[in-house]
């Protein structure tokens, strides 16, 4: 009894897992969660608003850094993977490469180490969104484009560097704005994550 009220409390504070990195799996609140995120970034990796004919608007990375928000490295990149997967198999748009899930994958464990544990102030959330433009938007995607099509890795690089990095302040605007509903959740939601 002692024991399951020292568990219940090290929930409370957030100290889930953290010497186990399957602990999240073995949790239906975090799964339930993580499932509902990973539904999101499906849906919303449907939807894409057009700024100049190589520049959009995507929406399916903010569930993904949620799920690095709310719950860690771990379940941030399960999510990524899942919903890449997910989405291909629902409304495939070309011919499956893994890389991109990778990618994905890569994305949530990079916002689950920045954000995790952390307050999610804007300039935290800006250093996230650098990091994750650098690693997955420009070296890893750049890549697995170069290896998809057979083009060189330099020149696939270099024309997805300007587009990328425009779409930083973007991408960093719209997660701050959906982080102020997501904190209020956490500070409700029984124990996820830290306090502020």
């Amino acid at each position: 009894e002692k024991k399951n009220t020292k568990n219940t409390e090290e929930r409370k504070k957030g100290n889930r897992g953290q010497g186990d990195l399957t602990a999240p799996f073995r949790d239906i609140h975090v799964l339930t969660n993580a499932g509902l995120l990973t539904a999101a970034a499906i849906v919303l990796g449907f939807f894409k608003i057009p700024l100049t004919d190589i520049i959009e608007i995507r929406f399916a990375s903010l569930p993904v850094a949620i799920a690095g928000y709310l719950f860690g490295p771990v379940i941030g990149g399960a999510v990524g993977a899942l919903s890449d997967l997910g989405g291909y198999f629902l409304k495939p748009t070309g011919p499956f490469f893994p890389g991109f899930t990778i990618t994905s994958m890569v994305s949530g464990v990079i916002f689950g180490f920045m954000l995790y544990r952390q307050k999610p102030a804007p300039m935290r959330i800006l250093m996230s969104q650098i990091v994750y433009t650098i690693i997955c938007g420009v070296l890893l995607n750049s890549l697995w484009l170069s290896m998809l099509y057979g083009n060189g890795f330099i020149p696939v690089l270099t024309a997805r560097f300007v587009k990328e990095i425009i779409m930083i302040p973007i991408n960093t605007i719209m997660l701050v704005t959906i982080m102020e509903p997501v904190k209020r959740f956490r500070r409700a939601g029984a124990g996820i994550g830290t306090e502020d």
